[in-house]
């Protein structure tokens, strides 16, 4: 009897019209780029505007057929859990869970810990399960914290298991008002409830003193690894076992077993390069192999947690599937965000991405790996090639006994976390995540798939992972400059997709991981489509057909139905009108400002003129700052060189609007409507996207607002900007 899968694969429907529009789309662009090749005005008539409006239409009629590859034919992926327990029932692999945090102030360990218990409260084995948190800050305050979290898992694991609550971080659990005290008794919520609360005003009032009571450092040996010389870029490895989960002992409130928790702090020393994150998970790879050594290593970022307890059985769904599963090397969840507005303020839903984007590249061959919420088999973060005849020891794990005490087993794993332990070997390059590169989650998907591994994307109903999604603009602009900078350095390298996966990986996978790799290189056209229309209209210069000319019908086509679809994609992906207009402002403002700094920023390091660096996006916030992302108001505040690029950009359309208006008011209203039609269009859209930068500018008062020194310096910028000649 044949067995049934144990996941299915859908394709996503209505893909016929969207081929259709796709055809009618690249027809129209064809027409555009054949009418700006063949009425090229005479010089001194615009030409020099013209032709760079001819260049920029290329560059986005490219990067539009590069994005095509991943909307042909997306799918989902559904898995069966009942099948896999009647098929498997407890005899499951064990899994190794990484957790990373680098900063206790951008990243407090409060925060932390949330995390961490929520990933150790999967309905899954507990003897089963290891998790490790990689604290690349060194620093005594977050060590103090997990080590109250191993204390406060005793009650919290069963309590979560005995009701089956969600979501299983105590912060999001408590947060959500006390509408959850119906599934236990009162007493009990409450005593749960106060546990948690006593535990985190601990942490944080450490954390804030920047010193742990002598009373609580005598409680466990790990408080020792920290002297007055230890800092955070300076510092011997730490490894500390909080809980063993091969202990008989190690056990709950109710007398079951518990996860395994390791707290890993690898060894830094000023003289030699740490490599970032992909430098703590590689130490975290080498750890966990002397500790629990688990077939699969989950990683997630410490801000993202655990919004399903069925995650882990969902994922090894996929891995276990005697059809697929042995070509399966990772399964991507999406990243989601537990505190996004009603209306999107800052773009950061990824509702569409994470439906159709990475849906499309599972049909081509698998998802990139994003950097969390990934699920690796061991053995290809370890540089293992596919073949058929590969056959996982799905046995291995934290079931082996050992006979080492745990004093030996921790000295055994600082060895591994030492500076020196790389010098000379592979890791970075064919082991482990790759060096070089700010981002090295793409460019370790990107080698696993071109050894031969597929990669599914798993989306399900409830969220497999919540994060803190940015609530300020600077916040979002960083983010952005930091994954524009990371794709764009990868691309111009010899891992470049097409290069690199010339031969390897399919051309469509290879367009999609080009998208973001091209996402820099967005930034030149889309500031002179921005700047320059608006300059020829306040200056008398046509850019565009007359609007009785048939030419200009391809133009409205290709921005009437590219926009309609995008609004009817957005509103089916579960976004809201406002929140796809404010997707539009933001798509904008990255472009100029994010993607325009890691297009810079990369040019830079390949002419050798800075090095890489790796910025972390803070997960704290003023309580002001707070509010008013609440009420969807946008925040500024900081004089940032970024808004100088969106306020000046901002007036100097409003000017161009305003002065190119009154000329036609003034100069033959009929006339010259017929020629300056589209470029007034373009300008009036922008300065209406524009509106909330000039409320921050000239009407608000609180302090969120624009700056006066940066207002003042973009005046100046339009100024300067009015001077460009039309040629």
């Amino acid at each position: 009897m044949e067995r049934r899968q144990l996941f299915a694969t859908e394709r996503v429907g209505g893909r016929a019209v969207y081929r259709l529009h796709a055809v009618t789309v690249a027809a129209g662009i064809l027409l555009v780029l054949c009418y700006r090749a063949t009425h090229v005005p005479a010089a001194g008539e615009g030409r020099a505007a013209w032709l760079g409006m001819l260049v920029a239409e290329l560059w986005y009629s490219a990067y539009w057929v590069i994005t095509q590859s991943v909307r042909w034919s997306p799918v989902r992926r559904r898995p069966f859990r009942d099948r896999l327990a009647a098929r498997y029932g407890e005899r499951l692999p064990c899994v190794d869970i990484f957790v990373c945090t680098a900063d206790p102030e951008s990243e407090p360990p409060s925060l932390v810990i949330s995390t961490v218990l929520s990933v150790m409260a999967y309905n899954y084995p507990a003897e089963k399960i290891s998790v490790y948190l990689s604290d690349d800050g060194g620093s005594v305050l977050t060590f103090h914290a997990l080590w109250e979290a191993s204390l406060f898992a005793k009650h919290w694991l069963p309590f979560c298991k005995r009701y089956n609550i969600e979501p299983r971080s105590p912060a999001a659990y408590f947060s959500e008002s006390d509408r959850h005290q119906d599934l236990c008794t009162p007493k009990e919520w409450s005593f749960i409830r106060d546990m948690y609360e006593e535990m985190t005003e601990r942490i944080d009032t450490a954390a804030m003193s920047g010193k742990i009571p002598e009373e609580i450092k005598a409680n466990h040996k790990g408080f020792h690894e920290w002297n007055q010389e230890t800092t955070s870029k300076n510092h011997q490895p730490i490894v500390q076992l909080l809980i063993d989960g091969k202990n008989g002992n190690a056990v709950d409130s109710e007398g079951n077993v518990l996860p395994t928790l390791v707290y890993m702090s690898r060894e830094k020393r000023p003289q030699y390069h740490h490599n970032f994150k992909a430098g703590a998970m590689n130490a975290l790879i080498r750890v966990s192999s002397v500790i629990s050594n688990s077939p699969i290593i989950m990683n997630v970022d410490c801000d993202m947690y655990s919004n399903n307890c069925n995650t882990i059985r969902d994922a090894l769904c996929f891995f276990l599937d005697e059809e697929m599963g042995h070509k399966i090397g990772f399964v991507q969840y999406p990243q989601n965000y537990n505190n996004l507005t009603k209306n999107n303020i800052y773009g950061n839903s990824h509702q569409v991405t994470n439906q159709v984007l990475m849906g499309g590249m599972d049909s081509v061959g698998g998802p990139m790996y994003v950097g969390t919420g990934c699920f690796h088999r061991r053995e290809i973060l370890c540089g293992r090639r596919f073949t058929e005849d590969y056959q996982e020891d799905w046995k291995r794990g934290t079931m082996d006994k050992t006979q080492e005490s745990i004093d030996e087993i921790e000295e055994k794993a600082k060895s591994l976390a030492a500076c020196m332990y790389e010098h000379g070997t592979l890791w970075g390059d064919e082991i482990g995540l790759k060096y070089g590169y700010p981002a090295e989650d793409i460019i370790t998907g990107l080698a696993i798939h071109c050894r031969g591994w597929m990669s599914v994307h798993n989306n399900p109903p409830r969220p497999a992972f919540l994060g803190v999604a940015p609530i300020t603009l600077a916040q979002t602009l960083l983010q952005h400059k930091r994954w524009s900078d990371g794709a764009f350095s990868i691309f111009l390298s010899n891992y470049c997709p097409f290069l690199f996966g010339l031969g390897k990986i399919k051309l469509r996978h290879q367009m999609g991981y080009s998208i973001y790799g091209l996402w820099a290189p967005n930034s030149p056209p889309t500031l002179y489509y921005v700047i320059i229309p608006s300059l020829a209209l306040l200056k008398g210069t046509s850019l565009f057909p007359e609007i009785t000319s048939p030419w200009i019908t391809p133009f409205m086509y290709v921005f009437c139905v590219k926009n309609m679809y995008s609004l009817y994609e957005a509103l089916s992906c579960g976004d809201t009108l406002k929140g796809w207009w404010n997707e539009q402002r933001m798509w904008m403002v990255r472009r100029i400002t994010s993607y325009l700094y890691g297009f810079i920023d990369t040019a830079r390091k390949l002419l050798g003129l800075s090095k890489m660096a790796f910025a972390i996006t803070s997960k704290v916030s003023e309580e002001d700052e707070s509010k008013r992302y609440e009420q969807e108001i946008m925040e500024f505040g900081s004089a940032s060189p970024e808004y100088v690029i969106i306020a000046t950009a901002a007036l100097l359309n409003l000017i161009c609007l305003v002065g190119g208006l009154s000329q036609i008011i003034t100069g033959g209203w009929t006339i010259l409507l017929n020629v300056f039609f589209p470029q007034l269009i373009l300008c009036g859209m922008l300065v209406v996207t524009n509106i909330p930068f000039y409320e921050a500018m000239f009407m608000r008062k609180d302090k969120g607002r624009i700056p006066f020194s940066i207002t003042l310096a973009s005046i100046g910028f339009a100024t300067l900007a009015l001077l460009i000649p039309i040629v």
